[in-house]
């Protein structure tokens, strides 16, 4: 995964973020999550402990870690962004089925980028690449259906 929780509070100190228990534990749990929380997720997990956090405080705060360059926001069409701490290069599988998000690593498709930048003339900085499918979970649920 990409940088620790305490190199990310400490680059948001550099930027005058102050430090909230909300926000480390926004943070915290982000970077902990494999699972590529909604805003909504964040907020049923957290809130058992903090229940005076809004929703409304999640959002703020994610806004707040998309804009230092700590989280990634992935939106893929439906209602509800999806929040990704882990900065490396890497794809995601999507279940058209659950929804459920998987990474997976492959070597980056720069061929792919030099192409583009050939045949249009853009200067690319960068692709995104999403594999959609049915995940097992989801097949073998529908083959015991």
């Amino acid at each position: 995964m990409g940088a620790s929780v305490n190199e990310a509070i400490e680059q948001l100190k550099m930027n005058g973020v102050r430090m909230t228990p909300q926000r480390h534990a926004i943070l915290s749990y982000l970077m902990g999550s494999m699972s590529h929380p909604t805003a909504d997720e964040i907020y049923k997990a957290l809130s058992p402990n903090f229940p005076s956090m809004s929703v409304a405080t999640i959002y703020n705060n994610l806004r707040l870690f998309v804009e230092a360059g700590l989280v990634r926001e992935l939106t893929y069409g439906d209602d509800s962004s999806r929040f990704d701490a882990d900065l490396s290069d890497h794809y995601h599988a999507i279940c058209k089925s659950c929804g459920q998000i998987v990474d997976f690593e492959y070597p980056p498709l720069l061929e792919v980028e030099r192409a583009a930048s050939h045949k249009t003339g853009f200067t690319v900085e960068g692709h995104r690449m999403e594999i959609y499918g049915v995940c097992s979970s989801c097949c073998e649920a529908a083959v015991r259906a």
